[in-house]
Protein backbone atom coordinates (compact mmCIF):
# COMPACT_ATOMS: atom_id res chain seq x y z
CA UNK A 1 0.00 0.00 0.00
CA UNK A 2 2.56 2.51 0.83
CA UNK A 3 4.43 2.06 -2.43
CA UNK A 4 1.30 2.21 -4.17
CA UNK A 5 0.55 5.95 -2.50
CA UNK A 6 4.05 7.06 -3.24
CA UNK A 7 3.31 6.00 -7.07
CA UNK A 8 0.36 8.29 -7.18
CA UNK A 9 2.90 11.05 -6.88
CA UNK A 10 4.48 9.75 -9.97
CA UNK A 11 1.72 9.10 -11.92
CA UNK A 12 0.14 12.44 -11.21
CA UNK A 13 2.60 14.58 -12.77
CA UNK A 14 2.65 12.71 -15.95
CA UNK A 15 -0.81 12.76 -16.18
CA UNK A 16 -0.70 16.91 -15.22
CA UNK A 17 1.42 17.40 -18.77
CA UNK A 18 -0.54 14.65 -20.74
CA UNK A 19 -3.90 16.70 -19.87
CA UNK A 20 -2.02 19.98 -20.31
CA UNK A 21 -1.32 18.80 -24.18
CA UNK A 22 -4.59 17.38 -24.95
CA UNK A 23 -6.49 20.35 -23.81
CA UNK A 24 -4.38 22.73 -25.62
CA UNK A 25 -5.03 20.34 -29.21
CA UNK A 26 -8.38 20.35 -28.51
CA UNK A 27 -8.64 24.32 -28.09
CA UNK A 28 -8.30 25.75 -31.94
CA UNK A 29 -6.56 28.37 -31.76
CA UNK A 30 -5.02 27.97 -28.28
CA UNK A 31 -1.02 29.05 -27.85
CA UNK A 32 1.29 27.20 -25.41
CA UNK A 33 3.00 30.09 -25.20
CA UNK A 34 0.91 32.60 -24.50
CA UNK A 35 -2.08 31.27 -22.90
CA UNK A 36 -2.05 29.68 -19.08
CA UNK A 37 -3.09 26.35 -18.29
CA UNK A 38 -6.42 27.73 -16.46
CA UNK A 39 -7.73 29.18 -19.33
CA UNK A 40 -7.70 25.28 -20.66
CA UNK A 41 -10.45 24.34 -18.28
CA UNK A 42 -12.18 28.04 -18.43
CA UNK A 43 -15.53 28.53 -19.16
CA UNK A 44 -16.88 28.13 -22.54
CA UNK A 45 -13.79 26.22 -23.21
CA UNK A 46 -13.68 24.00 -26.28
CA UNK A 47 -11.41 21.98 -24.25
CA UNK A 48 -13.36 22.16 -21.03
CA UNK A 49 -15.30 18.97 -21.35
CA UNK A 50 -12.16 17.11 -21.98
CA UNK A 51 -9.64 18.21 -19.67
CA UNK A 52 -12.04 18.77 -16.32
CA UNK A 53 -12.25 14.92 -15.51
CA UNK A 54 -8.50 14.61 -16.13
CA UNK A 55 -7.47 17.18 -13.54
CA UNK A 56 -10.16 15.96 -11.00
CA UNK A 57 -8.22 12.70 -11.60
CA UNK A 58 -4.87 14.03 -11.33
CA UNK A 59 -5.71 15.68 -7.66
CA UNK A 60 -7.34 12.41 -6.70
CA UNK A 61 -3.59 10.69 -7.09
CA UNK A 62 -2.39 14.00 -5.69
CA UNK A 63 -4.59 13.54 -2.75
CA UNK A 64 -3.75 10.00 -2.66
CA UNK A 65 0.21 10.90 -3.27
CA UNK A 66 -0.38 13.17 0.00
CA UNK A 67 -1.81 10.43 2.05
CA UNK A 68 0.90 8.14 1.11
CA UNK A 69 3.64 11.13 2.54
CA UNK A 70 1.50 11.03 5.78
CA UNK A 71 2.13 7.57 6.36
CA UNK A 72 5.47 7.65 5.66
CA UNK A 73 6.33 10.84 7.88
CA UNK A 74 6.17 8.66 10.91
CA UNK A 75 7.43 11.18 14.11
CA UNK A 76 8.98 13.61 11.97
CA UNK A 77 6.49 16.64 12.19
CA UNK A 78 8.08 18.57 9.38
CA UNK A 79 7.38 15.61 6.28
CA UNK A 80 3.65 14.73 8.23
CA UNK A 81 3.05 18.78 7.91
CA UNK A 82 4.04 18.54 3.84
CA UNK A 83 1.59 16.02 3.74
CA UNK A 84 -1.58 16.96 5.18
CA UNK A 85 -0.43 20.87 3.19
CA UNK A 86 -0.26 18.14 0.27
CA UNK A 87 -3.30 16.58 0.75
CA UNK A 88 -5.25 19.92 1.14
CA UNK A 89 -3.33 21.43 -2.13
CA UNK A 90 -4.72 18.37 -4.43
CA UNK A 91 -8.33 18.75 -2.56
CA UNK A 92 -8.50 22.58 -2.83
CA UNK A 93 -7.44 22.09 -6.55
CA UNK A 94 -10.02 19.83 -6.94
CA UNK A 95 -12.57 22.46 -6.43
CA UNK A 96 -11.63 24.39 -9.39
CA UNK A 97 -12.82 22.43 -12.34
CA UNK A 98 -16.35 22.80 -11.34
CA UNK A 99 -17.04 25.96 -9.09
CA UNK A 100 -13.49 27.97 -9.26
CA UNK A 101 -12.88 28.14 -13.23
CA UNK A 102 -11.77 31.47 -14.90
CA UNK A 103 -14.07 32.81 -17.95
CA UNK A 104 -12.58 32.58 -21.68
CA UNK A 105 -11.02 36.01 -22.50
CA UNK A 106 -13.36 38.32 -23.59
CA UNK A 107 -16.50 36.92 -21.70
CA UNK A 108 -15.20 37.94 -18.49
CA UNK A 109 -13.98 40.26 -15.90
CA UNK A 110 -11.91 40.74 -13.00
CA UNK A 111 -14.43 40.25 -10.43
CA UNK A 112 -16.25 37.60 -12.29
CA UNK A 113 -12.91 35.41 -11.78
CA UNK A 114 -12.33 36.91 -8.70
CA UNK A 115 -12.96 33.68 -6.89
CA UNK A 116 -10.46 31.66 -9.10
CA UNK A 117 -8.01 34.01 -8.65
CA UNK A 118 -8.18 33.78 -4.67
CA UNK A 119 -8.28 29.76 -5.18
CA UNK A 120 -5.35 30.02 -6.72
CA UNK A 121 -3.52 32.08 -4.26
CA UNK A 122 -4.42 29.27 -1.61
CA UNK A 123 -2.91 26.77 -3.86
CA UNK A 124 0.52 28.71 -4.14
CA UNK A 125 0.27 29.22 -0.69
CA UNK A 126 -0.15 25.18 0.42
CA UNK A 127 2.39 24.17 -3.00
CA UNK A 128 5.60 26.51 -1.34
CA UNK A 129 4.16 25.36 2.32
CA UNK A 130 4.60 22.00 1.49
CA UNK A 131 7.63 22.12 -0.69
CA UNK A 132 9.51 23.67 2.95
CA UNK A 133 8.69 21.00 4.94
CA UNK A 134 9.37 18.35 3.08
CA UNK A 135 12.98 19.95 2.18
CA UNK A 136 13.50 20.64 5.98
CA UNK A 137 12.40 17.09 6.90
CA UNK A 138 14.57 15.49 4.77
CA UNK A 139 18.75 15.17 3.69
CA UNK A 140 20.79 17.44 2.54
CA UNK A 141 20.31 17.04 -1.02
CA UNK A 142 16.97 17.30 -1.28
CA UNK A 143 16.52 20.33 0.83
CA UNK A 144 19.09 21.74 -1.65
CA UNK A 145 16.61 20.90 -4.74
CA UNK A 146 13.84 22.13 -2.58
CA UNK A 147 15.27 25.82 -2.93
CA UNK A 148 16.23 25.82 -6.00
CA UNK A 149 12.70 24.85 -6.77
CA UNK A 150 11.22 27.56 -4.90
CA UNK A 151 13.37 29.65 -6.50
CA UNK A 152 11.79 28.58 -9.83
CA UNK A 153 8.72 28.99 -8.21
CA UNK A 154 9.47 32.52 -7.12
CA UNK A 155 11.20 33.91 -10.26
CA UNK A 156 8.65 32.70 -13.03
CA UNK A 157 5.60 32.80 -11.12
CA UNK A 158 6.19 36.68 -10.50
CA UNK A 159 7.06 36.79 -14.15
CA UNK A 160 3.79 35.03 -14.96
CA UNK A 161 1.83 37.04 -12.25
CA UNK A 162 3.05 40.42 -13.46
CA UNK A 163 0.59 39.59 -17.16
CA UNK A 164 -2.04 39.35 -14.45
CA UNK A 165 -3.11 43.13 -15.79
CA UNK A 166 -2.91 42.39 -19.56
CA UNK A 167 -4.70 39.49 -18.76
CA UNK A 168 -7.52 41.16 -17.55
CA UNK A 169 -7.87 43.80 -19.97
CA UNK A 170 -8.20 41.54 -22.57
CA UNK A 171 -4.42 42.14 -24.57
CA UNK A 172 -2.32 39.52 -25.59
CA UNK A 173 0.12 38.47 -23.21
CA UNK A 174 3.09 36.52 -25.01
CA UNK A 175 5.01 34.46 -23.27
CA UNK A 176 2.72 33.92 -20.05
CA UNK A 177 2.55 30.04 -21.06
CA UNK A 178 5.68 29.84 -21.07
CA UNK A 179 6.49 31.04 -17.63
CA UNK A 180 3.51 29.81 -16.13
CA UNK A 181 4.37 26.22 -17.45
CA UNK A 182 7.85 26.68 -16.05
CA UNK A 183 6.55 27.23 -12.33
CA UNK A 184 3.95 24.06 -12.79
CA UNK A 185 6.44 21.80 -14.17
CA UNK A 186 9.33 21.96 -11.87
CA UNK A 187 6.29 21.69 -9.11
CA UNK A 188 5.52 18.28 -10.70
CA UNK A 189 8.90 17.55 -11.06
CA UNK A 190 9.48 17.92 -7.26
CA UNK A 191 6.71 15.85 -6.97
CA UNK A 192 7.77 13.11 -8.39
CA UNK A 193 11.32 13.40 -6.66
CA UNK A 194 10.11 13.54 -3.38
CA UNK A 195 8.03 10.49 -4.64
CA UNK A 196 10.99 8.36 -5.52
CA UNK A 197 12.97 9.75 -2.37
CA UNK A 198 10.16 8.37 -0.54
CA UNK A 199 9.65 5.31 -2.43
CA UNK A 200 13.74 4.49 -1.65
CA UNK A 201 13.65 4.89 1.71
CA UNK A 202 10.58 2.43 1.86
CA UNK A 203 12.53 -0.27 0.01
CA UNK A 204 15.60 0.28 2.05
CA UNK A 205 13.43 -0.14 5.28
CA UNK A 206 11.93 -3.42 3.94
CA UNK A 207 13.14 -7.23 5.43
CA UNK A 208 15.64 -8.60 2.89
CA UNK A 209 16.40 -5.82 0.52
CA UNK A 210 19.47 -4.09 0.62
Amino acid sequence: MRKLLLGCGIASSPLYVLTDLLGGLHYPGYSFASQGVSELMAIGSPSRALVDPLFILYDLLAVAFGIGVLREAGDNARLRRSGLLLVAYAAAGMLGPPFFSMHMRGTGSFASDRAHIVLTAVLVVFMFLAIGFAGLALDRRFRVYSSATVIVLLVFGAIAGAYGGRLAAQQPTPGLGIYERISIYSYLLWVVVLAVVLRRRADAEEPGTR
